[in-house]
């Protein structure tokens, strides 16, 4: 492994978390503003972007001090939780639109 990997790894969880936490901004203006089924996707964004946070901190320390691949059942959680959040987001986006 190069010496830059860690670091582009280090990077893009913490590009990742980001964006999640904007999504989860955004999700609860919409709820505070809007209510209906953004006030139910909010907490699932809020989960997501500590669990991408606090997985991409540990991910960067474990690569620092060695090469170990992401545990199995972390990578899935945090996998379940993205599309978990997006599922959330869309169907508020729908609903607040008037799709459904």
């Amino acid at each position: 492994m190069s010496r830059e990997q860690p670091q582009r790894t280090d990077l893009a969880w913490q590009r990742t978390a980001l964006a999640a936490a904007a999504c989860t901004g955004l999700l609860l203006h919409a709820a505070a503003t809007t209510g209906g089924v953004a006030v139910l996707a909010a907490p699932v964004a809020l989960v997501t972007t500590i669990v991408l946070a606090a997985t991409g901190a540990g991910r960067a320390a474990r690569l620092r001090r060695d090469a170990a691949p992401l545990p199995p059942l972390l990578a899935a959680t945090a996998a379940v939780l993205v599309t978990a959040t997006t599922a959330a987001g869309l169907a508020a986006l729908l609903v607040t639109a008037g799709g459904c």
